[in-house]
């Protein structure tokens, strides 16, 4: 997931600056149909879709440390994005990419991601 936002460049920069910004206490991942500089897209409502805490490790290359569940009980459409958000609902967007592979959810289902599948690369 290496693209950050327009938010997120923005955090980093003032942050490098000394300006203390507020940093995120915690990171949650979304599902969507796209994203933009400003974040996802096409993010789902209802049908028991929600955003799932995160949590990382590693040095440089960061990686989620659990797998990581979205439970639908509906249809929401094909999803093919992956974004960071700095809030559970609302909040910033951090960051974004594709799925590793889209997501055709037509009823119940749940798309997984992997323990260390979704990673964050400074560069």
């Amino acid at each position: 997931m290496p693209i950050l936002t327009d938010y997120a460049r923005n955090l980093l920069g003032r942050a490098l600056c000394g300006r203390a910004p507020a940093l995120p206490t915690a990171i949650y991942a979304a599902l969507g149909t796209g994203g933009t500089a400003s974040g996802l897209s096409g993010e789902p409502a209802g049908n028991g879709y929600a955003r799932q805490r995160m949590t990382f490790t590693g040095n440089g290359l960061q990686r989620n440390a659990e797998t990581v569940r979205f439970v639908f009980n509906g249809a929401v459409g094909t999803l093919t994005h992956v974004g960071l958000y700095d809030a559970a609902s609302g909040g910033n967007p951090l960051a974004y990419g594709l799925l590793a592979q889209s997501a055709a959810i037509t009823g119940p289902g749940t798309v997984t991601i992997a323990a260390e599948a979704l990673t964050v690369d400074s560069q």
